[in-house]
């Protein structure tokens, strides 16, 4: 298969058909969920120096308009391109679903290399894209609301905010126009570890089932589990620390210059420190390197985390892969053909639609923030220590019995805005986990992707025929 015939739409779409034979919607209703509502691909200048421009191109897709706004993160990349914009965009419609966030699907690119322009440059063109969204009213909090992806982050979102509120003056809910936001720029606490901290409850709720892990010859929980991580930025990252914190060893760590290896175990921590001070994570001390490691992917573990880009496991390598547990970290990471070959020989895939569900969850929260304009736990923060303080007290009365200072404040102190964030983030993943594998076994489902996908078009579909669009 060459890479000119790939389609990555296509084979979202494939997973949506193989979805909706577990389900009694017509053909014409899930022919209607599965196409994009709306394809913008805009053309602008940019003058890199005197004399000299260059022509940029973007994309923004609105995959499915039964839910507004429509939600979905703009990645900057040289990969961008319709196909994977448009697959993109449908995969954050099924997702949003998924997760009960009532959002519809939408996703943006810009083709370049990030790396390539000054900070300035890169201001310029991010302005100027958002203002050719503003220009055909494909942004704003009621009507598209973008976040960070692959080559982007809190900056970016924050000249967004800043070009859209210049060209609607006095709109009191402008902030919501966009997430992902610095905190500076009224974002929310634990944005940035959303995604990958997600990805961590994720796996967590997938290895306690006894009888999954019991056909793959492991034992519940993530005590023990080797690891291996592809990509380690904030998703991959973030995935890392918490699957260490919590008992799991990652052995290796693949990143687009090179690999480290270490079979007793990496010090994620160690590692991130390192790449800070280096700008890399290779020749980290305690650590084998391997700089032309592409195939660390087929190396022997028990939890294989692709949290990097699309299309990384294909038919050519699937066969190779020795991993028991793929998480997708990323959005798809797996091609439809290479996952035949893998759920033919055994291997449980977890996939992205449910995994990395953690990122636009908590955008959800702070889109809520922004158009509520209160943070979370500013209100009854302090009147619940008050109340657990007097409670505490009671009970050290009641039972003769003073605790220690420790002991106090942990049963005293109230939720701020990160332990609401994460606690919310938490019972959204455990909750979807449940739902999905309750379809699984209820229908019959081979695979946890296809039950993600008809809870997804359930939810989808309900939306459609309540909104009257099939008369």
């Amino acid at each position: 298969m060459s890479s000119n015939s790939y389609s990555f739409f296509n084979d979202v779409n494939s997973y949506v058909d193989k979805a909706a034979k577990f389900t009694k919607h017509p053909p014409g209703l899930i022919e209607q969920i599965k196409q994009c509502n709306c394809v913008l691909h805009v053309s602008f200048p940019l003058r890199v120096k005197k004399g000299k421009f260059e022509v940029i191109e973007a994309y923004r897709v609105h995959h499915s308009h039964h839910k507004a706004p429509v939600k979905g993160g703009i990645r900057y990349s040289m990969m961008v391109n319709e196909d994977e914009v448009k697959a993109l965009a449908a995969l954050m419609s099924y997702k949003c679903a998924l997760v009960n966030v009532p959002f519809g699907g939408a996703k943006g690119g810009v083709k370049i290399d990030p790396s390539k322009y000054t900070v300035e440059q890169l201001e310029r063109i991010t302005r100027r894209f958002t203002s050719e969204l503003i220009k055909r009213n494909s942004i704003g909090p009621a009507v598209d609301v973008p976040a960070p992806d692959y080559g982007t982050g809190p900056r970016e979102m924050a000249w967004i905010a800043d070009t859209y509120m210049a060209f609607n003056a006095g709109q009191i809910n402008a902030l919501g126009c966009v997430t992902g936001k610095p905190l500076s720029q009224h974002g929310i606490r634990g944005r940035t570890e959303a995604t990958g901290r997600g990805v961590y409850f994720g796996i967590r709720e997938t290895v306690d089932g006894y009888e999954d892990m019991q056909k793959l010859g492991l034992y519940p929980g993530l005590e023990d589990k080797r690891v291996i991580i592809q990509g380690f930025g904030n998703v991959g990252y973030y995935a890392a620390l918490n699957l260490q914190q919590n008992g799991a060893t990652i052995i290796g760590i693949a990143e687009y210059d090179g690999v480290i290896f270490n079979p007793d175990g990496i010090d994620v921590q160690a590692v991130h420190q390192h790449r800070i001070d280096t700008g890399s994570i290779l020749q980290c001390e305690g650590c084998k390197t391997i700089k032309n490691g592409h195939d660390l992917l087929e190396y022997e573990c028990d939890i294989l985390v692709p949290a990097a880009l699309e299309n990384q496991i294909t038919r050519t390598n699937a066969p190779k892969i020795k991993a028991k547990i793929i998480a997708e970290a990323a959005n798809g990471p797996i091609t439809a053909e290479a996952e035949n070959i893998l759920l033919k020989r055994g291997v449980f895939i977890i996939p992205d639609l449910y995994l990395n569900a953690g990122g636009v969850t908590v955008s959800y929260f702070e889109w809520l923030k922004n158009i509520s304009r209160v943070s979370f736990g500013k209100i009854n923060k302090r009147y619940n220590e008050l109340n657990n303080e007097m409670m505490v007290s009671a009970i050290e009365d009641a039972s003769d019995t003073n605790l220690t200072y420790k002991q106090r404040t942990q049963l005293i102190k109230g939720a701020g805005e990160i332990e609401l964030v994460d606690s919310g983030l938490e019972g959204v993943m455990v909750n979807a986990f449940r739902e999905i594998s309750e379809i699984k076994k209820e229908r019959n489902v081979g695979d946890l992707r296809t039950a993600a996908f008809v809870n997804s078009l359930e939810k989808i579909a309900v939306s459609y025929l309540e909104l009257g669009v099939f008369p």
